[in-house]
Parts: C-alpha cells; sequence; structure tokens
C-alpha cells in the first residue's frame, strides 16, 4: 500500500480499541501480549511509525504518534507502553549500514527492545564487539525478536573510546532477541504487562554493522524531517501519550460513574457543585496538556529539515510540553481515583489498575521533576547537562 494511502494510525489504533480491553486481564496475568492481537497490531502497523520508509515504514509525525500512543493507552496502559519503546527502539534504524536495516526490519514483525545504559562495557574485538553484562527495564522483550545493548566501548589498549566532545561515547548494540536469557524479575504494582523485565549476555560478540551510537545526529545516514528530533527527544513524546491515554480513560470513567453514582446520605455525584467544578477543571488540565504537546511538536517540525537536527532550544521545548502534559495527567488520574470513591479500589473496575499504572509511569525517568530544572538551565543561558537534549 502507498504510503499517501495508508490509513491514520490513529484511526488505525481506534479500531483496535475493543480487541485491546478484552485482551487486558490476559496482559495483566502473562505480561505478554496474547495472539491474536498482537498480529492485529503489527498488521495495524503500529510497529512501524517511526521506521524509515526505506524498509516500509511510515515515518509519521511525531503528533500523530501521540495520539495514536494515546489511543492504544486508554484502552491498556501496558500495550501502549510497549508500543511507545519498540517505535523508539526502530530510531535507531537511520543510523545503521543499509544492509543491516533491511536485515532487521525487513521482517513485518520486527520489534526491537532493550534497556537503559548501565556500567556494562562493550570489549572491541577484530571485526565488532564481545559484550557481556546484564541490563533491565526491557519493555516489550517477550514479543522482541531483535533486543539491544548500550555500553561503553573499551579499546585494546584498555581506554574508553571517546566521542568528539570528549566523554565516553555510547554505542548502541543490536543482536537476535534468542542471545539474550531473561531475567523474570518484573514484579511491580503497575504496567505489569509491559514485562520490562532484565536480561543478560555472555560474551555475546556483535559485527559492527549491527552497532550504532544514538548520540551523534551527524551519523545518520538516511534523511527525514522525523530524524531531525533526536532519540532522547522523542521518548517523552511516547510516555506522555501513554500518560494521556490513561488519564482520558480515567476521567471518562468517573464521568459515568457521577452520573449514577450516589453515596450514602448525599445527592447524585453529578449534582455536586464542587464535582461539576472539578470535573471541568481536570477536562481543562488534560486538554491543555495534550494541546501544548500536539502545539509544539507541529511549531518544531516546521524548523526542522531532512538532514539536520533541531536545535537545543526546540529540543527544550519538546521536553517541556511532555513534562508538563505527565504531570497534568497524572494530577487528573488521582483526582479521579480519589472522587471515585470505593468504586475504585476493587480490581476490575476502571481505575484501579490503570491508577497503578499511571503510578509506575511517573516514576520512569521520563517523568522526573528534574525535566522542569534542565528545560529553566537552557531558558536562562546555560548549557544543558546530560543526555536528555
Amino acid at each position: 500500500m502507498n504510503i499517501l494511502t495508508r490509513p491514520d494510525p490513529v484511526a488505525r489504533a481506534r479500531d483496535l480499541a475493543a480487541s485491546i480491553a478484552a485482551a487486558a486481564d490476559a496482559i495483566e496475568r502473562t505480561q505478554k501480549i496474547p495472539e491474536p492481537l498482537l498480529s492485529e497490531l503489527h498488521a495495524a502497523r503500529l510497529c512501524r511509525m517511526f521506521l524509515p520508509r526505506a524498509v516500509d515504514g511510515d515515518e509519521v509525525e511525531p503528533w500523530v504518534y501521540f495520539r495514536a500512543i494515546e489511543e492504544v493507552s486508554s484502552q491498556d496502559g501496558s500495550v501502549g507502553w510497549n508500543l511507545f519503546v519498540c517505535n523508539s527502539a526502530s530510531l535507531i534504524a537511520p543510523f545503521l549500514e543499509p544492509e543491516t536495516m533491511h536485515t532487521i526490519f525487513d521482517d513485518p514483525r520486527t520489534i526491537i527492545a532493550w534497556g537503559p545504559p548501565n556500567a556494562c562495557k562493550a570489549i572491541a574485538v577484530p571485526g565488532g564487539y564481545r559484550i557481556s553484562g546484564q541490563w533491565g527495564f526491557a519493555s516489550g522483550c517477550r514479543q522482541a525478536n531483535w533486543m539491544g545493548a548500550h555500553a561503553q566501548v573499551v579499546e585494546p589498549d584498555g581506554s574508553l573510546r571517546l566521542n568528539q566532545a570528549g566523554r565516553p561515547i555510547v554505542r548502541t548494540l543490536l543482536f537476535p532477541a534468542e542471545h539474550a536469557t531473561h531475567v523474570a524479575n518484573w514484579n511491580t504494582i503497575g504496567l505489569r504487562g509491559t514485562a520490562s523485565e532484565g536480561y543478560t549476555l555472555d560474551s555475546l560478540f556483535v559485527p559492527e554493522a549491527f552497532s550504532a551510537t544514538r548520540e551523534d545526529p551527524t551519523q545518520r545516514r538516511l534523511p527525514g524531517r522525523l530524524y531531525a528530533f533526536p532519540q532522547q527527544g522523542l521518548y517523552p513524546v511516547g510516555v506522555a501519550g501513554v500518560a494521556c491515554g490513561i488519564a482520558r480513560a480515567m476521567l471518562d470513567a468517573f464521568v459515568e460513574l457521577a452520573t449514577r453514582k450516589t453515596p450514602r446520605g448525599l445527592g447524585r455525584l453529578a449534582d455536586n457543585a464542587v464535582v461539576q467544578s472539578n470535573v471541568a477543571r481536570m477536562q481543562a488540565r488534560l486538554d491543555a496538556g495534550r494541546a501544548y504537546v500536539v502545539g509544539t511538536l507541529t511549531d518544531v517540525w516546521t524548523t526542522a529539515d531532512d538532514t539536520g537536527v533541531i536545535d537545543v532550544t526546540a529540543r527544550a521545548r519538546v521536553r517541556l510540553a511532555c513534562a508538563h502534559a505527565i504531570q497534568q495527567a497524572i494530577a487528573v488520574a488521582d483526582f479521579t481515583y480519589k472522587a471515585a470513591g470505593t468504586d475504585a479500589i476493587f480490581p476490575g473496575t476502571p481505575f484501579e489498575r490503570r491508577f497503578r499504572d499511571m503510578h509506575t509511569l511517573s516514576q520512569q525517568t521520563q517523568s522526573r521533576d528534574a525535566h522542569f530544572e534542565s528545560v529553566g538551565r537552557i531558558m536562562l543561558g546555560i548549557e544543558p547537562e546530560g543526555a536528555f537534549f
């Protein structure tokens, strides 16, 4: 199908709402996306939103991706999270040698899972790297057919490989998923269906061609306005989409509950002036946060080009919009959980699992309050620190 005639990914996500909702209990219990839902997600191309067109990807605009992730997450946070992670991982594709990119992504069911960098090192050897160690938080690894490990590189003389800024470079090594040994340690209160568990590697050799670095935008091999956004800059877009989707579903569920619930000794919730005011305020907070993300991404898109990278100020704007939306979504979820009373505390309600999912999301790196400080530094003309810009 021609890229111009493919259905809107938001519409595709919406069409899968009933299937995702029906599988939610099984996903929570088994920590895996079951069939036929997994095949439906692939058929809907929701795992290929950020892939280059050179490998039959859709290269969707970031705000369209945000809305698609939000739509899925309104039905199940774990599915939305896994889709955000696999799409984010696919942003490594434009940095790979063309033959490697096709080897990995010509399979229409390819999903890459990986965990964040840690102290593990890759040893440079003739033809590539040898790597051992343990990584964590590999969301979606039970569906993945490829995995990755991010590591600093130790040269043959024992020194660390440095980037142009003189800091140790972090390289991403990719390998078939069967080479990793899974560590079943994802026993959390929420987002249980993501199976964001650990994995180990034992002296695995990874060829040079199956490695790249996410740190240097100048090493990108393919053009495309989407790839002017650094990978780290698009991670928070996905998390914001998950957060807004969960919050939207909880607020919609509370509005429905309020029309039929009459607490003991009180009138119907929907007739209470305080409830009426709070519902409107929460809707405004959520809609404003979403609009801020969409507006910022749309605006920054107009400054992006096919070969360059958006500047630090633009990256800070995206970070700020996403951090704000995430916080607003958490506040909306907290309101609905409290306002629903005992209707929110039992498994199987529209609130309980979503509340747990939201407060697992709230602890993730992309939800840190420190992002506001980092953006403030940039606004005040101070050099940014860390890898998030």
